[in-house]
């Protein structure tokens, strides 16, 4: 007892001198210990409660690093398990060093019982970090009431490549649309940006910035492929979100990915781990291991004979914490003992961890409610209404011919919906759930919206990705008995993903997610069919868009008059839809990526350098061949940004209020914006720059910054934005990092390809 009284327990003490004293009094097996996790999973429960014998086999007299939560376990087995194992460890190991509990948060805890909110390519749709951030509370007072303390989340991955699984996971293609949103993200778990003397309240989370870096853009857009990346790129794009989470947010830890990039593994790359984290961005928070990437140092990338050669060159890297469980770690008392590694390179990182938990409070109070209590603050009204808020703001309305919606339903008398998720919630991946009792499908969302006013016909049509079509003869009569047709197509996620994970209970197959690529991203099976069969029966026909990965369907662009991206808009998902249907929601999504017309056309991005698109713009067609795509245009389907409404925006009165801005200095522009339709609506004004002549190449426009507006009919607002000069800086042929002087073109827009207002201005 008098060991635990000294195991950094003086709240008064500094915080340093609190990790100096814990490492003071532990023994290598327990240094190494707090560098493992080891998950919850096993643990028996008996009568209500958690068998001593269970956790005595787990634990044994040693603390470690971080626990598991039961991923996907009910909230109340979650709670249980969590606060049985800190409570063992602050009373029945040596030293009484609590663990960091950690959960998925990507979109909600990976706990049954929690609110499912819209998946993370939905949150970026929203443009809307406030209410991303708000959305992030949620989040973090559901987790830490049952116990956990450590979010593996957010990801500031950009989405640039749509047969890349896990496309669906991340908030969009742009840097600074990701670290917008991204920071916003943080701010919600922590509280706001952690600095070395400010803990993080018990109901909030650390959070985890994830994958550091360059992972999204694997070749072939197969998962932990290599990414072909020089250092130019690698910095003015992958690596600027996790910057701005390191120095805007102060995020409490990194999470390195799973890919190699110029022919070393993340993992054992000291050049991204220490030399950009910490000697360049000055992170101050441990770096967690992605499950299972040390053992593949050996396994998979073969850049180490074996165990101890892995984990050598992690801990070597950077690497502070080993997950799902020590592998590579395990060896360090061996490689100590030869010399190979110095003690002090494992003091260094366990003081990383312990420094963590101090500021986490871990040591100072339980965290966590009783799981009798754990109804009243998880799954409530509120952070319902907040998840349907999350998914109303988050649907992109991409095509309305002749204002087919919204809806009315005094003239639509009848209504068939049709398609295999039509009547299935499709919530993507690092969900609890599947489970149509746990969200809203989009036929249940109409019913509940339309009541008896409107006749409703249902037939599924075909199934996500099977080849049989002898359901269509059903949907096509139900689309001919009624006034419109609405055909909900789209994807499913497997709810658990990971290296090694699995959950029998869930359907073996996923169309998107982690480890789910494609070589080309169009709507699976013959759902594609199923739409060309419905529209050839003559009755309007809406195409729903419920899925995890942007879609090539130019087909439908072309002859569909109404099209909505979904993009998983979490439990709530079918009375969203329904509500922008019926024009109850006046849509204001927004893409947070570019949508390709096809897998050749991949990458295509709003911000291509200048010679991306081709040099002869000549675009051909298959009656017309030409150049820059003989058969084809390289422009995009639907642009970066872009998204109808239901009203109508006019900007007008540019003025760049600082036509001459010194590098250190604020770029401001003030416009008018107004709504001159006839329903309130949102407007994502956005302002896009370019650099007129550069030393190195820069890309034809850049989003410096964006808001978003609620405007009443006939209302108009001045609007001031800003964005600091740094924003405009480039890496120069030295490979540093410098705002240059010259002349930039401002650009305010609708989207990437709808400029609105420009301008000019000087760096000086």
């Amino acid at each position: 007892m008098a060991e635990r009284e000294n195991a950094g327990r003086d709240l008064d003490a500094a915080l340093a001198e609190r990790v100096e004293s814990l490492l003071r009094q532990m023994t290598l097996p327990e240094k190494i210990s707090q560098m493992r996790q080891v998950s919850l999973s096993t643990l028996e429960v008996r009568d209500g409660a958690v068998t001593p014998e269970s956790l005595e086999r787990l634990f044994g007299d040693t603390s470690v690093g971080t626990i598991e939560s039961p991923l996907g376990a009910p909230v109340a087995e979650v709670a249980l398990k969590v606060q049985a194992a800190q409570e063992y460890l602050r009373t029945r190991t040596r030293l009484g060093i609590p663990a960091i509990p950690i959960q998925e948060c990507l979109h909600g805890p990976l706990a049954h019982g929690t609110t499912i909110f819209p998946q993370a390519i939905a949150q970026g749709a929203t443009w809307n970090p406030e209410l991303i951030e708000a959305m992030a509370a949620v989040i973090a007072h559901e987790s830490s009431a049952m116990g956990v303390a450590q979010a593996l989340s957010p990801l500031f991955d950009l989405a640039r490549d749509p047969r890349y699984g896990r496309v669906e996971e991340c908030f969009g293609e742009c840097p600074t649309l990701v670290a917008s949103l991204g920071t916003a993200f943080v701010r919600g778990l922590q509280g706001g940006p952690m600095t070395a003397w400010q803990q993080i309240a018990p109901d909030r989370l650390a959070a985890t910035a994830k994958h550091f870096a360059g992972y999204s853009v694997p070749q072939a857009g197969i998962n932990i492929a290599p990414s072909s990346l020089g250092e130019r790129e690698m910095r003015s794009l992958h690596l600027a979100p996790f910057e701005a989470a390191v120095r805007g947010a102060g995020i409490a830890s990194v999470m390195p990915s799973y890919n190699e990039v110029d022919g070393i593994p993340a993992h054992a790359n000291r050049w991204l781990l220490t030399t950009i984290l910490r000697e360049e961005w000055g992170f101050e928070g441990y770096t967690f291991s992605d499950y299972g990437s040390v053992e593949m140092l050996s396994s998979l990338h073969h850049v180490a004979a074996g165990q101890a050669q892995a984990g050598a060159m992690a801990l070597e890297a950077g690497l502070d914490l080993e997950a799902p469980g020590i592998w590579g770690f395990a060896a360090l008392p061996q490689l100590v003992a030869e010399g190979f590694i110095s003690e002090a390179q494992i003091d260094r990182a366990v003081a990383r961890i312990l420094r963590t938990k101090i500021l986490l409070g871990l040591f100072d109070q339980p965290r966590g409610l009783p799981p009798a209590e754990l109804p009243t603050c998880i799954h409530i009204p509120e952070h319902v209404a907040l998840a349907r808020r999350v998914a109303d703001e988050s649907i992109i309305l991409l095509k309305n011919e002749q204002d087919l919606l919204p809806l009315d339903p005094a003239r639509v008398r009848s209504l068939a919906v049709i398609g295999p998720n039509a009547d299935q919630v499709q919530f993507g991946d690092y969900s609890p759930s599947k489970s149509n009792a746990d969200g809203v499908t989009v036929l249940q969302g109409l019913r509940n919206l339309v009541g008896d006013q409107v006749t409703i016909r249902y037939a599924k049509g075909c199934s996500l990705v099977g080849l049989e079509t002898d359901g269509f003869a059903e949907a096509v009569e139900a689309a001919r008995q009624s006034d419109v047709a609405v055909v909900v197509i789209g994807d499913t996620s497997m709810i658990l993903s990971g290296v090694g994970w699995g959950d029998p209970t869930v359907p073996a197959f996923g169309t998107v997610g982690e480890g789910f690529d494609v070589s080309d991203p169009v709507p699976p099976g013959v759902q594609g069919e199923l739409v060309k069969a419905i529209w050839e029966t003559g009755t309007p026909t809406i195409v729903v868009l419920l899925n995890g990965r942007p879609y090539c369907i130019p087909w439908m662009k072309a002859h569909v008059p109404a099209i909505l991206e979904a993009f998983y808009p979490g439990e709530q998902q079918g009375n969203a839809i329904a509500g922008v249907l019926f024009g109850e929601v006046n849509p204001s999504g927004r893409l947070p990526v570019t949508i390709p017309q096809s897998a050749g056309h991949i990458p295509t991005v709003y911000d291509y350098k200048p010679s991306g698109r081709g040099y002869y713009h000549q675009p051909g067609t298959p009656e017309q061949p030409g150049r820059d795509y003989v058969f084809s245009s390289p422009d995009p389907l639907w642009p970066f940004g872009f998204g109808l409404s239901y009203t109508t925006f006019e900007y007008s009165d540019l003025e760049i209020l600082t036509p001459t801005v010194a590098p250190e200095g604020e770029v401001r522009c003030r416009f008018t914006l107004a709504n001159t339709g006839e329903r309130p609506g949102q407007e994502v004004a956005q302002v896009y720059f370019r650099d007129l002549v550069s030393s190195t190449t820069t890309p034809v426009m850049r989003l410096a910054c964006f808001t978003k507006v609620a405007l009443q009919p006939g209302e108009r607002r001045v609007i001031t934005l800003s964005f600091p000069a740094s924003a405009l800086a480039l890496w120069n042929v030295q490979m540093q990092r410098v705002v240059e002087p010259g002349e930039f073109a401002l650009m305010v827009a609708a989207s990437a390809e709808d400029v609105r207002l420009s301008g000019t201005f000087t760096v000086v």
